[in-house]
């Protein structure tokens, strides 16, 4: 079964209360005090905080939070970019890594061992990324994400052991499965 792990663009107490969500990611690009005031809420919840954007290492930093998700896209040294990061964030810093679906690139940033690979999803190139992530599966021990670039891009047809979907598509999401 997979796991959620949702990106907060707004505040959502009733998602926040919400014991099924165990992880939650905060963007470096939200407005400062209002990441600062989920960061707290989740943090007084128990929940596993995360940070992603361009400046997630210092959101990561400065709010104490228990790891990043990274682009890796124009990394050229992995295995160096994430050593750094462990040294910056602490040895028990959880790390997501974004790959740009290519399957040497998987491989590559598999070595260097973050805690999680992400293959990113749209609607036009969702069989693709599907049959990416099932292979990756076969041969890597290092869990496997499926980050949800648009709206109704179907989930269930990835066999990953996380999603990350953002607060208003899981809301509907959540809708859907009242129904």
């Amino acid at each position: 079964m997979q796991k959620f792990i949702v990106r907060l663009t707004e505040e959502n107490q009733n998602l926040i209360d919400g014991s099924e969500i165990e992880c939650f990611v905060l963007d470096s690009e939200t407005p400062a005090a209002l990441n600062e005031k989920l960061a707290k809420q989740l943090q007084a919840k128990g929940k596993i905080v995360l940070s992603m954007g361009g400046s997630a290492v210092e959101l990561c930093q400065s709010l104490s939070l228990d790891g990043v998700i990274v682009d890796m896209s124009q990394v050229q040294h992995p295995k160096a970019f994430i050593d750094d990061l462990r040294k910056q964030l602490g040895k028990d810093a959880i790390i997501g890594a974004i790959t740009r679906n290519r399957r040497h690139e998987a491989m590559i940033i598999s070595e260097a061992e973050p805690d999680f690979l992400i293959f990113q999803a749209w609607k036009d190139g969702q069989p693709q990324v599907a049959e990416l992530v099932k292979w990756y599966n076969e041969l890597f021990l290092i869990q496997s994400a499926v980050l949800l670039r648009e709206d109704d891009v179907s989930f269930s047809d990835f066999e990953c052991d996380i999603v990350i979907i953002s607060d208003k598509e899981y809301k509907f999401l959540l809708l859907k499965n009242k129904d």
